[in-house]
């Protein structure tokens, strides 16, 4: 698409909901505070109704995502982080672990393993932002880190065929900006986490994790020789602490979050569950892909067609103005972009991850309205053209 940058005019119809930030991300259509009227408030957490309204939001999760019989579904504190972290300080070191990384969070469980575990056999397996690592050189009799959908890059990956069903090692996927988009191949996960706060676009600060009958044999059966906070220790006595997988969390939840999260799942059923979820994201991800498609200057930050993610939507600018400048200048002028669309009011918190090459990330989750990207799309485009020409003059 290309336009006279100085002739390009300001858009006049702006989103309904200008809230694109990829966590806490948006509240779900029709959302508000009379919601959580009903709330277990001002009660302890282990009373009875407390314990029941956390078991309901586990309930509703293994229900809604069709968590197959014999997985354990846990509510634990840190959202996906303390989630992620959990499973490694709990399940690594009885075998090899292969630990994949292609952004800033799985970057991160690669530098966990390293530096803190400090796991002595030890395969790390990176690629940059954009792309994806080898798959053909993971080998699942190993234990396997990685994440389904990388949130600062923009990168998901495709399929886990690459995963043997007659592994010997457990497979432990951070899937918190997937959980709800797509349709996870659970019997090819050992252990699967998430949070409240990404594509069901609830209150942050919990997490969510679920462990493969496999994954509770090798807690019940693996002592690690590293010390485990109380927050993580989810085995006592050599056997599964039961009461975490009923609602009886290891710290004190909120129970306003708590209401915010069921209020969230209530709303995931009257669209027609996960398959409506799905569908939503699907159309999050169309909306942006036409676009694309017809603007010079704009690709997807994944380079594969096939690992574009549909919530984590990464946007890079392929405009040789904006390649030639330096980083710094890049950083900038994406931050100029983003200022104007902010004070316009049309979208908030869309500048790329601090850590990924500079670009623009609007988040695609079910919570967003694929009406809304239509109407932000020609915004992004007025701001990158206002950027470009002030630039071009100031240089003049």
């Amino acid at each position: 698409m290309t336009k006279d940058l100085d002739l390009m005019q300001k858009p006049t119809e702006k989103p309904n909901n200008p809230n694109f930030s990829s966590g806490p991300a948006a509240k779900h259509p029709g959302w508000n505070l009379d919601e959580l009227k009903e709330g277990w408030y001002s009660r302890s957490h282990r009373a009875g109704g407390g314990k029941a309204k956390l078991k309901q939001v586990i309930d509703q999760h293994v229900e809604l995502l069709g968590i197959p019989e014999g997985y354990r579904c846990a509510i634990v504190p840190a959202s996906d982080t303390g989630a992620v972290e959990m499973a490694m300080w709990n399940l690594l070191g009885e075998r090899g672990v292969d630990v994949l990384g292609w952004e800033s969070f799985g970057l991160d469980w690669c530098k966990d393993a390293t530096e803190q575990l400090k796991l002595d056999d030890l395969r790390v397996m990176s690629a940059d932002y954009g792309e994806l690592p080898d798959f053909s050189k993971v080998d699942t009799d190993r234990d396997v880190v990685f994440t389904w959908n990388g949130t600062t890059s923009g990168v998901v990956v495709p399929n886990a065929n690459w995963i043997k069903d007659d592994r010997k090692g457990l497979t432990i996927c951070d899937a918190t900006s997937a959980v709800f988009a797509y349709d996870l191949p659970w019997d090819k996960l050992d252990v699967v986490t998430w949070s409240w706060q990404k594509v069901l676009g609830s209150e942050a600060a919990h997490g969510m994790i679920v462990l493969s009958p496999r994954a509770v044999e090798r807690l019940e059966t693996f002592t690690p020789d590293r010390p485990l906070p109380k927050i993580f220790r989810l085995t006592k006595k050599g056997k599964l602490i039961e009461g975490a997988f009923r609602g009886e969390t290891l710290n004190t939840p909120s129970m306003l979050a708590t209401e915010d999260c069921l209020q969230a799942l209530e709303w995931v059923k009257s669209i027609g569950g996960l398959s409506g979820m799905i569908k939503h994201a699907d159309a999050n991800l169309q909306a942006v892909k036409e676009w694309v498609e017809k603007t010079e200057w704009a690709e997807f930050l994944a380079n594969d067609p096939a690992t574009i993610s549909k919530t984590s939507l990464c946007i890079k600018i392929t405009d040789p103005w904006f390649e030639g400048m330096p980083e710094e200048d890049r950083v900038a002028a994406i931050a100029k972009m983003c200022k104007m669309l902010e004070e316009e009011q049309v979208a908030y918190d869309i500048k790329g991850y601090r850590a990924a090459p500079a670009g623009i990330r609007i988040w695609g989750g079910s919570t967003v309205e694929a009406s809304d990207i239509e109407k932000l799309m020609p915004w992004v485009e007025w701001a990158y053209a206002q950027t470009k020409s002030g630039a071009q003059k100031q240089a003049a």
